[in-house]
């Protein structure tokens, strides 16, 4: 399996005969808005371009996995994301409630019901519930989903999606036991509310429960995300976790087999 991380929460899990696209945000630098004003540095998003080879890897993706994209959620699905998937199209797995407002595009769509084991490809797929924030802003952000993954001959993968450390993320953790976990890292805030990703303390307990290798994602393309890659690696460093994380760059492939290793 190999995992291709583009930007922020998009990456590319390659496997078999198999290219799948997550989290799409594909447009250019400055094409969504600025997430927070007061908070944050006033930035039009994403801050940073697709990185080299982007295009490349673009090239024949046989699905598309969305964790959630209503209400504003552009930075998991923008507008150049929605006309690649119409153009190619390209079977999109989706929340149930996300099924109408992605359809809508005349994208093909896959519901998928929570927290049930679906088959996927010649695989399964299992939505784990998220909690997108602290307190109310959690109802403002509204729904989402996480996905463990079973692919065969192929390590399992769980995307946490946009969450705060919850009993469901637990339980994932757990008892299904992902061979890889990938943790949106970003520490996330609007101008109003509490966080609406984990805390720094929460993203080192998730590392501490994951049975396997954790990769942090969603950093350093949004301006709502205050988090650093190095503020991350050190911060595990000091925690005694740095041994099970890893921090891809933007454009970097990750390869796991039965152990994982740089690619």
């Amino acid at each position: 399996m190999k995992l291709h991380f583009l930007r922020n929460a998009t990456l590319i899990i390659e496997h078999k005969q198999h290219r799948i696209l997550v989290d799409p945000m594909l447009g250019k630098v400055g094409s969504l808005p600025s997430y927070s004003f007061i908070r944050h540095k006033s930035l039009r998003n994403p801050m940073v371009p697709l990185p080299d080879g982007a295009q490349q890897h673009l090239e024949g993706l046989t699905a598309a996995l969305v964790t959630h994209c209503q209400l504003g959620h552009s930075d998991h699905l923008d507008g150049a994301a929605k006309k690649l998937l119409l153009s190619k199209k390209i079977p999109t797995y989706c929340r149930l409630d996300d099924e109408e407002f992605i359809g809508k595009r005349v994208i093909p769509t896959v519901p998928l019901k929570d927290e049930q084991r679906q088959p996927f490809f010649d695989g399964y797929i299992t939505p784990i519930p998220t909690v997108h924030g602290y307190g109310w802003i959690a109802g403002f952000m509204g729904p989402g989903v996480g996905y463990f993954l079973e692919l065969p001959d192929a390590p399992s993968l769980y995307i946490s999606g946009d969450t705060v450390l919850t009993k469901d993320v637990r339980h994932c953790l757990k008892t299904l036991r992902p061979d890889i976990a990938v943790v949106a890292a970003g520490n996330a805030s609007l101008d109003i509310g509490k966080d609406i990703l984990m805390s720094l303390d929460e993203i080192m307990e998730f590392i501490r429960l994951a049975p396997g290798q954790v990769i942090a994602n969603h950093l350093e393309a949004i301006n709502h995300c205050p988090v650093k890659r190095t503020q991350l690696r050190d911060l595990a460093q000091k925690s005694g976790v740095s041994d099970k994380l890893l921090i891809p760059a933007d454009g970097e492939t990750l390869m796991f087999s039965k152990q994982p290793e740089f690619a």
